[in-house]
């Protein structure tokens, strides 16, 4: 697996998965996310920037957006598209789960947490809550339980193959570690949102081949890596290549389906009696 830099990952981000990955959770988002007439908005996570200058465009000019995220490759890129738009979007660098505003500065806030690990998703939707005025409106999206299930599968078997099935215990810590829609709404409400509601869409990513899967730009380098994490470096080449032997035995000529279930949460935030 070849390392790209930050640079080459922000220009494979912005052509292959904002497109496609990030489209399938801006449709969820815009579906169901209803913009305020006027106050301050944020976005925390808008990498590239098309969602979130989307967004304003058909906001409110009352309505003031401030994007965020923590790499600045994908901010430089976001910046040249505003310039070159004239879109007013201000963009900064913060880190999503350690945001540097005040308390209770925006009285709207999207949080996009489809790319962060499980384990800082309580990290950032606190942030994301702190930062809220009180009354406001808080939406994050992400993954939900039962995604990814035709990856693991053959991941288990992939393992085995490759003389690795010590870490097949590592298989089932990825299941289980990505939150169950109950899990997502109940960290809502312990983090003091009020009217938690979700809804989830069923989505689809299509491949002809094991080689077309493992080559994607989506797989290789921005899901692959953390779901090969566990696997010594010097054996993750194996793997790879057991897994795509797999997906071409299985697919009998069709496709290999990777199915993710999308879903965004949206509250509001308590006001303190």
């Amino acid at each position: 697996m070849t390392v790209k830099s930050p640079k080459e990952l922000a220009f494979l981000h912005d052509l292959y998965v904002a497109p496609d990955w990030g489209e399938r959770f801006a449709e969820l988002v815009d579906a169901h996310v209803e913009l305020p007439k006027e106050g301050r908005a944020l976005y925390v996570a808008a990498g590239t920037g098309g969602h979130a200058m989307a967004l304003h465009e058909r906001a409110s000019e009352k309505l003031e957006f401030v994007c965020v995220d923590e790499s600045e490759e994908y901010l430089e890129l976001a910046r040249a598209k505003a310039a070159a738009a004239k879109e007013p979007t201000q963009f900064q660098r913060e880190e999503p789960a350690s945001l540097s505003f005040s308390d209770e500065r925006f009285d709207f806030v999207l949080g996009n947490a489809s790319m962060i690990s499980p384990y800082e998703l309580r990290k950032m939707v606190s942030e994301l809550v702190r930062v809220t005025a009180s009354g406001g409106t808080v939406a994050w999206w992400m993954p939900t339980a039962s995604s990814f299930g035709e990856f693991f599968s053959i991941f288990w078997e992939a393992l085995l193959n490759a003389d690795l099935e010590d870490h097949g215990v590592n298989v089932e810590h990825l299941i289980s570690d990505v939150p169950t829609i109950s899990d997502v709404e109940k960290l809502a409400e312990e983090e003091g949102l009020d009217d938690v509601r979700s809804w989830t869409m069923i989505e689809e990513f299509d491949y002809k081949s094991g080689e077309e899967f493992l080559n994607a730009p989506l797989i290789t380098d921005f899901l692959l890596p953390g779901w090969l994490s566990s696997v010594p470096e010097t054996a993750r080449g194996r793997v790879q290549e057991e897994l795509a032997h797999i997906i071409d035995e299985e697919r009998h000529s069709g496709e290999f389906s990777l199915t993710m279930k999308a879903t965004v949460v949206i509250g509001r935030k308590r006001r303190v009696q």
